[in-house]
């Protein structure tokens, strides 16, 4: 069959997803599809360029060598679609029933929401906004900061597209108050390696800073428990004789009857500093210059 025209319009956005993905079923729940739906698409695709665009290698998909040289394009044709999109929009705050969508971890949330949604409340009532959760891998980051408005993510983290700065925090000990190594508040280097630690896995950063300083200081330190973030690890050490290492804006905001300590260890300080990412096809886009402007705000306002 020819390859000549193009496909359905409303085809491209399902198409990148595919050809990303290399799984009809990871594709499908990205677009909020169904696999059945997802499977009529790639026929429908596959009739229109008369190549198969993905095929089966053993358990998995590989694209084809046509699907390689797609790729790129559909790519490029949606960021300049979005571009489009976002010039020809006006928007004004006050009247707006806009809902955007933000990923950001549950720290970030614990810091920032409450502020986000009181100054929404005060100067755009209509306006909604969905929170999503940070992906899980690392490499899931470049299309999911392309689909959505906005990540909240380290700024060394690698996040593709645009970023601005909004808070800036540091690790701290959590300790149980009772724990029998604590002296006077205090944990030596070899109680931080003695002790057992809970730590997070947070699986979208190439590396926990705290980790790569322990790493470099030569600590050897055992892992008892994993956590997929930090909200939990508070809750954890809690009535343990465990260790856990949080942001000390987490740890201030720990109910006194979990009876936690924050303990000083003789560790350099391991700061990090929390931003909101874009993709650059955004940028022109008056909402979410806005928005940007409303986080900035609030990372403000925590100091």
């Amino acid at each position: 069959m020819t390859r000549s025209g193009g496909p359905d319009l409303n085809l491209l956005v399902p198409l990148q997803a595919m050809l990303e993905e290399r799984n009809l079923t990871r594709a499908g729940l990205r677009l909020n599809t169904s696999q059945p739906a997802m499977s009529d698409i790639l026929a429908k695709l596959r009739r229109h360029y008369g190549d198969e665009l993905l095929h089966r290698v053993g358990r998995t998909y590989e694209l084809t060598p046509f699907a390689r040289l797609l790729l790129p394009q559909v790519s490029a044709a949606l960021e300049r679609a979005g571009r489009f999109a976002a010039t020809a929009i006006d928007f004004d705050p006050a009247d707006s029933s806009r809902t955007f969508s933000i990923v950001a971890s549950d720290y970030a949330l614990t810091v920032l929401v409450q502020r986000i949604l009181q100054r929404l409340e005060e100067v755009a009532p209509g306006v909604r906004v969905d929170f999503e959760p940070l992906p899980h891998q690392f490499t899931d980051t470049s299309h999911r900061v392309r689909e959505r408005d906005l990540m909240v993510a380290p700024l060394d983290a690698g996040v593709p597209g645009r970023h601005r700065a909004l808070f800036s925090d540091h690790f701290v000990c959590l300790a149980d108050r009772s724990n029998p190594r604590l002296r006077d508040g205090r944990l030596t280097r070899e109680d931080l390696e003695e002790l057992p630690h809970a730590v997070a896995n947070i699986r979208q950063q190439p590396e926990e800073p705290r980790s790569r300083v322990m790493a470099e200081l030569g600590l050897d330190c055992t892992v008892d428990v994993v956590c997929h973030s930090h909200l939990p690890l508070p809750f954890v050490v809690s009535g343990t004789d465990l260790l856990a290492f949080v942001p000390e804006r987490l740890a201030r905001r720990c109910d006194p009857e979990l009876n936690l300590v924050v303990a000083e260890v003789p560790l350099p300080p391991v700061t990090f500093t929390e931003a909101a990412h874009w993709h650059p096809h955004h940028v022109n886009d008056p909402g979410l210059r806005w928005l940007i402007g409303i986080l900035m705000d609030a990372g403000r306002a925590v100091g």
